[in-house]
């Protein structure tokens, strides 16, 4: 198809879009008569997944700045836990931890299994899509607990995922169900691994004339943060940031579980800066591989007809709060992650402030494949936004749940004491404020347009009012499901 042509439907398509369902339920009867014009007319999309990649980290991403200029940035978007399993799941199901039922990286509680026995792997985005005529590809990382000898789960055209892939050598992949062993040679790098399988799939996916939806879920800057072998010693005098919140001074006012810490000493204050540079060095393979993408897609015209969504499951403090690396807090340092768009009819360099939540990644998706989204959604589309408007009802706050303290030392995600391992809480997070409920009795408020550092723990200063209210905002999201947790 022409160039021409091509943005001509890429436009057409994205009015039609606008007018996509929300929600739960069927799309609207304008989306299902625009899936009658065929599959041509339908979006690629590329959603790059990163793990524990922070906001402090995108200065050394120059394509994901360049995504910025080009397309959308979400200011206030946030996950529903700072935690690697339980976040993935809810994108995968735009769906709370408290209606997938995981909350931590694997027991009962959380992990692949817990998934999988909840019945969330027959309810994601990906069966949506494949169901709707995607072709769907999973590379990378999955849901902690996943072996490569695991089947391969329903709504994936190709699959070439790894179990233990965060030291970026020596892993194993499944691909496609076929076991494939990796080593430690410059080109096993699985960064550069999943982003040469990447854009051979989407090649082969524009040739067969079929829109493809692609996640590449990458292990870094999860530590080890091991670099690309052509990154190595790059940034060497570089420093984690010094906010207000480094080495806080006063921590009296914060909960039990971390107003005991005491400051940082030189050598854990050397150590995050040494870990923050081995951080920022690993991320350019990640950058290298959206450019990379981007210019194969270019080559044939795609580019035209392709979103790119660029975030990460969690944050990650870095000497906050008096805390080593780490993350799980309800504080934004792990909390609030970037969520950047670009694609056919997203205004170019535009920022969005209202609320928005990894619940809201599903249901998007679908919307923009024409797709009926998974029962029981509890995020909204965010597909009014990419048009330049607006939902009708944009919420008031979103939840944060978290299931602590971590006890298990082989999770890869276990905090010890320094680097912060919180007890289990809720928070409600608006734009203006954090309320944080510990289930010890324990709580917390910030005035975030005062303290958006989070400081100062002022919930003693609440009136019995305002105190009322957040309890009541916080109790109503912690039990809601579907259209409910869309009011």
């Amino acid at each position: 198809m022409p160039p021409r042509k091509l943005a001509i439907v890429a436009a057409a398509a994205m009015a039609v879009i606008a007018t996509a369902s929300c929600g739960t339920g069927s799309p609207t009867r304008s989306v299902e008569k625009a899936s009658a014009a065929g599959p041509e007319t339908r979006p690629n999309i590329v959603f790059v997944l990163t793990d524990d990649l922070a906001s402090n980290l995108l200065p050394y991403m120059p394509n994901v700045q360049r995504m910025q200029q080009r397309g959308m940035t979400f200011s206030n978007y946030f996950v529903t836990d700072s935690l690697c399993c339980p976040s993935r799941a809810t994108m995968m199901t735009g769906r709370y931890p408290h209606n997938t039922g995981v909350f931590t990286n694997q027991g009962s509680d959380g992990g692949y299994a817990t998934f999988n026995r909840k019945g969330n792997q027959k309810r994601t985005f990906a069966t949506s899509l494949k169901a709707a005529g995607y072709n769907t590809a999973l590379l990378g990382k999955y849901l902690n607990g996943y072996q490569p000898t695991m089947a391969v789960p329903p709504g994936w055209s190709e699959w070439y995922v790894a179990g233990n892939g965060y030291p970026n050598y020596n892993y194993k992949l499944n691909e496609n169900g076929r076991v494939v062993s990796y080593g430690n040679k410059p080109s096993d790098y699985l960064t550069d691994v999943l982003s040469r399988k990447g854009i051979d799939f989407a090649k082969r996916s524009v040739a067969a004339k079929k829109p493809f939806m692609l996640e590449l879920s990458v292990f870094t800057p999860h530590g080890p943060s091991t670099p690309a072998p052509r990154d190595k010693g790059k940034f060497p005098n570089l420093k984690a940031p010094r906010t207000p919140a480094f080495n806080e001074a006063d921590m009296s006012d914060k909960p039990d579980w971390i107003k005991g810490r005491p400051k940082l000493t030189k050598k854990q204050i050397n150590t995050i800066d040494a870990n923050f540079r081995k951080r920022a060095r690993s991320v350019l393979a990640i950058d290298k591989a959206i450019g990379d993408l981007q210019a194969s897609l270019r080559a044939s015209g795609a580019d035209r007809n392709t979103y790119f969504v660029f975030t990460s499951d969690n944050g990650f403090h870095m000497g906050e709060h008096r805390l080593t690396g780490g993350k799980q807090t309800a504080y934004d340092t792990d909390i609030k992650v970037p969520l950047i768009v670009t694609g056919p009819g997203v205004p170019a360099g535009r920022t969005v402030s209202a609320l928005t939540q990894n619940t809201d990644l599903c249901p998007t998706f679908t919307a923009l494949g024409r797709a009926k989204p998974p029962a029981q959604v509890d995020g909204i589309s965010l597909v009014p936004y990419l048009t330049g408007k607006s939902p009708h009802n944009p919420r008031d706050g979103v939840l944060v749940e978290h299931h602590g303290p971590s006890t298990v030392a082989s999770d890869p995600d276990f905090q010890a004491a320094p680097a912060g391992n919180p007890p289990t809480y809720s928070a409600l997070r608006t734009t203006r404020e954090l309320y944080v409920e510990y289930a010890n009795g324990q709580r917390e408020y910030y005035d975030i347009r005062r303290d958006p550092n989070q400081l100062d723990n002022t919930v003693n200063s609440l009136s019995p009012g305002q105190l009322k209210k957040l309890k009541s905002m916080l109790r109503e999201l912690t039990t809601c499901k579907g259209r409910d947790c869309q009011k």
